[in-house]
Parts: structure tokens; C-alpha cells; sequence
């Protein structure tokens, strides 16, 4: 008989006889759903090249204009539980085919939007599609892949969002200024619905024949999957660990990290927008590194997810209390090390939601690990805008409005410790 140890991290021993093998087909499934997550990212984050132009169109002013990205960010992390719920009673092949028909709605009516309030419909329909895709990528990853392999895959997942977000800038500012607002995001309805018929092809929930793995296995109640999912130690350790190190860069690609860039380091604008390009770019690669190795030494992961929690903790320490705000290279070290933070979260964060959980009903798991990083983030951020109306402008500025940030990841990154250190 083959002995399972319980380390305080995932369960080690022998291998799962239900384990997915995973191979050609896998990645296959996978690649196919995961172009649906890299088209979500450039949606949500397309609007930050097309504000300017959505001002003039929709004759309205910057506050108003900023409740778009908000509001959509808003619907993501509300409908994080019911869409991991779907999710676990659907599946996630039709469940991906719903988010990217509601993606393709909600574009084609921000193109053709007469006004203001159609154009927050748009972004309501982008937002409520949006939440249904991640869930169901990495989902894919727990019913396709050894869950040797599953930290690995969610890292992969992470990068190819973080190259949607970056790659959602240039091209949609090169389509606005080239062939104008409709048929820019048209474009985006067209690829989006051409993603739609590819996963209805080509993804399946699980591979054929999978003992263990229905997707239907068991259906729970929501307060039921609320319950299973909130007494896993993964799931807990998980939302911990994405609050921490997961809402500060966010907090900064969405709103302030170009203010901050600009009015708290002095960079110039085109410099500042560079800037946070590299930094969201540069530390793509770090996420498949880290899933590989826990993928190979489960023991890992406290270690990774406390020392990352710890130095952006420290980091952000820095930016409130250095008198008359940091220099400049001290400011840029402190993102980077967020910016690898939000990289390295998806690995971390979605295998601990990952551990006792069967692989049929992880939706609701990561529903609330998701929801956790992102409400630390759509909190903060709007935090940080009333303090910075309420304070006179300059570095000093930023020093008080980061004060929320700070606290909530020392506060998550002390509730992560006393998680992963506890014996169970």
C-alpha cells in the first residue's frame, strides 16, 4: 500500500488511479479555451487606449467615464461564486460558449452604442462574460491534467492573460486610428464568436471514458458548494494568498500605476506608459518556472506564496512611509516585485483552491479565490481615488492613497501565514 502524507501543503504519496494523463488531446482542449481567456483580457482592458475617443463619443466626463472599466471589473468579481456554480452543473465547454456569446453581445453594442447608457450595457454583458471564462479554463486543467501538473497549467493560463493584457493596447489603438470605433469593436465580436464555434468543436469537459471526472458528479447547492469550498484549508490559504499578491499590480494596470508613475516618480508619460508595459511583460515567464518546480515539489508552494506575500508587503511599506514619496528607482523595484506577484498568483492561488476538492466540483473553489484578489483590488482602487481627491496633488499624495493597498496585503498576508504555518 502506497502511505499519502499530509505536509500542510497538497497531499503527497501515490499516484491517483482517477487521475487525467493528460498528452496531445489535453493541450489540445486546453490551447482552444485558453484563446478565449486571452480575448477576455483584451477586453477588459481595451479601454484604456479607446478613453479618450469614448469621451468625445459618448460626450462625457473623466468620472463618469471611469465607472465603465469599473463597472465591468464589478460584475467580474460579483458573479465569481454563481459563475464557478454554473460552471460545476453545466460544464465548462458550454459554459466557455456562453461567456464568449455574452463578450460578442456586449462588444457589438459598445460599437454600435448611440450613448452613454448603451455603452454601460456593453460593458455589463463583456464583464458578465468575462467571469465565465477563467473559471473554466483552469477548470479544464483540473479534468484533463495529473494534478501533478495542474500549478503548471494554471501558471501557463496566468501568462497567456498577461499577454492579452499587453497585447490589448497596441493593436485596438492601431484599429481605432485606422478603421474607426465600429469596426474596431466589431473585430473583437467577430474573433469573439469565431472562439465561441472553436471551443463548441473542439473542447470537451473531460476526456472520454474519465472514471471520477464527471462533470455532473454530485451536484451541490450553493450554499452547500459555498460550505465544501469554505472548509477546505486550500481554498482559504488560496484566497489569502491572492489578495495579497495578486490586487496591488492589478490595483495599478487599472487605474493608478500610470498616475503614479507620472505625478509620484516624475517619469514622463510616454516613459510611464513603457514602463508599466515592461513591467507587466517581464514577469510573464516566472509563472511556468514556479508551477513547474511545485509541480515537482509540492513542499514549495508555502515557501513561494510566504516570501512573495512578504517582500510586496515590505514593498508597499516603502511607498507609504518614505517621507516626501521614494525615489525613483525604489518606486519601480516595488512594482516589479507586484508585478511578479499578480504573474506567480494564478499558480499559487488556484492549486491550494485545487486541494481537497474533486476535480468535478472546482468551480466554486476558485469562484472565491478569484473573487478575493479581485475585491481587494476594486476596494483599493477606489479608495485610493477618494484619497487622492482629498489630499493636495504630488508625491505625498500617493503616499496616503496606497495606504489601503498596504494594509489589506499586510492583513492578508499575516491571515496566509497563520494558514500555511498551522499543522492541520
Amino acid at each position: 500500500m502506497t502511505q499519502t502524507q499530509t505536509s500542510g501543503d497538497r497531499t503527497t504519496g501515490g499516484a491517483d488511479p482517477l487521475d487525467p494523463v493528460g498528452g496531445a488531446r489535453a493541450w489540445v482542449v486546453w490551447g482552444v479555451a485558453v484563446i478565449g481567456y486571452f480575448m477576455a483580457m483584451v477586453q477588459r482592458n481595451g479601454m484604456g487606449v479607446a478613453a479618450l475617443e469614448a469621451q468625445a463619443r459618448f460626450d462625457v466626463g473623466p468620472a463618469l467615464l471611469s465607472l465603465l472599466p469599473m463597472l465591468q471589473l464589478l460584475i467580474y468579481v460579483l458573479l465569481q461564486v454563481p459563475a464557478g456554480l454554473l460552471a460545476d452543473r453545466l460544464g465548462p465547454r458550454y459554459t466557455l460558449v456562453i461567456g464568449m456569446v455574452a463578450m460578442a453581445g456586449g462588444s457589438a453594442l459598445f460599437a454600435l452604442a448611440p450613448g452613454i447608457g448603451a455603452a454601460v450595457a456593453g460593458r455589463f454583458l463583456i464583464g458578465l462574460g468575462d467571469a465565465l471564462v477563467f473559471l473554466n479554463v483552469i477548470r479544464l486543467a483540473a479534468l484533463w491534467f495529473p494534478r501533478s501538473r495542474y500549478a503548471l497549467i494554471s501558471g501557463l493560463t496566468g501568462v497567456v492573460g498577461g499577454v492579452g493584457q499587453v497585447a490589448s493596447a497596441a493593436p485596438l489603438a492601431w484599429a481605432l486610428d485606422g478603421v474607426g470605433w465600429v469596426a474596431a469593436f466589431l473585430a473583437t465580436t467577430g474573433l469573439s464568436l469565431l472562439v465561441s464555434v472553436l471551443v463548441l468543436l473542439v473542447v470537451r469537459d473531460r476526456p472520454a471514458g474519465a472514471a471520477g471526472h464527471s462533470t455532473a458528479v454530485d451536484p451541490l447547492s450553493l450554499w452547500a458548494a459555498l460550505k465544501e469550498a469554505l472548509a477546505s484549508r486550500g481554498t482559504r490559504i488560496g484566497m489569502a494568498h491572492h489578495s495579497a499578491v495578486m490586487a496591488p499590480f492589478t490595483m495599478m494596470m487599472v487605474l493608478w500605476g500610470y498616475p503614479f508613475l507620472v505625478t509620484g516618480l516624475g517619469l514622463a508619460g510616454d516613459t510611464a506608459a513603457l514602463t508599466l508595459t515592461v513591467l507587466a511583460a517581464g514577469a510573464l515567464w516566472v509563472a511556468p518556472v514556479v508551477g513547474a518546480l511545485i509541480g515537482r515539489n509540492p513542499g514549495l508552494r508555502g515557501v513561494f506564496a510566504l516570501s512573495l506575500a512578504t517582500v510586496i508587503g515590505l514593498g508597499l511599506v516603502l511607498l507609504v512611509a518614505w517621507p516626501g514619496g521614494v525615489p525613483t528607482a525604489v518606486g519601480l523595484v516595488v512594482l516589479g516585485v507586484c508585478a511578479a506577484g499578480q504573474t506567480m498568483a494564478p499558480t499559487l492561488s488556484f492549486d491550494y483552491a485545487r486541494d481537497d476538492i474533486p476535480a468535478s466540483r472546482t468551480g466554486v473553489s476558485s469562484g472565491l479565490v478569484n473573487m478575493s484578489g479581485f475585491t481587494t483590488a476594486v476596494v483599493c482602487t477606489v479608495a485610493a481615488g477618494a484619497i487622492l481627491q482629498a489630499v493636495p496633488e504630488g508625491p505625498d499624495a500617493f503616499r496616503l492613497a496606497f495606504l489601503p493597498i498596504c494594509a489589506m496585503t499586510l492583513l492578508s498576508g499575516a491571515v496566509l501565514a497563520l494558514l500555511v504555518l498551522r499543522r492541520r
